[in-house]
């Protein structure tokens, strides 16, 4: 689970950019190149080099070469850790809420029979 708040910080601040997120979608697909990964985007292909260089920063993608391509692949064990730490206060508030529905229905039940009885 990632616990460095400097590796949290650089990880959501990657995510934040609607570009790279879109990045990140494609990739979960598979991997892709720079050119590949441009495609869908109105920016130049430079420019999406650079939300790269920010993702490979904050560890959410890698890159490899195969003969002259440079895929981009997406590193699931980084994106884990990020949603394991989502996670641990995901479970937090649900467990609240789930506290809240039966004191809600305990006291709904009570109006009930008090209505009842009238």
């Amino acid at each position: 689970m990632i616990s460095d708040s400097t590796a949290l910080d650089s990880a959501f601040l990657a995510l934040a950019d609607p570009v790279r997120r879109s990045i990140i979608a494609r990739l979960s697909r598979g991997p892709a190149t720079v050119n590949e990964l441009a495609e869908p985007f109105e920016i130049s292909k430079q420019a999406v080099s650079k939300h790269i260089q920010v993702l490979e920063q904050a560890q959410l993608v890698t890159r490899t070469r195969d003969a002259q391509r440079r895929p981009v692949h997406l590193n699931p064990a980084r994106l884990e850790a990020l949603t394991a730490w989502i996670d641990q206060y995901r479970l937090v508030r649900e467990g609240q809420f789930r506290s809240l529905d039966a004191v809600l229905q305990s006291s709904a039940g009570q109006r009930g029979a008090k209505a009842e009885e009238q």
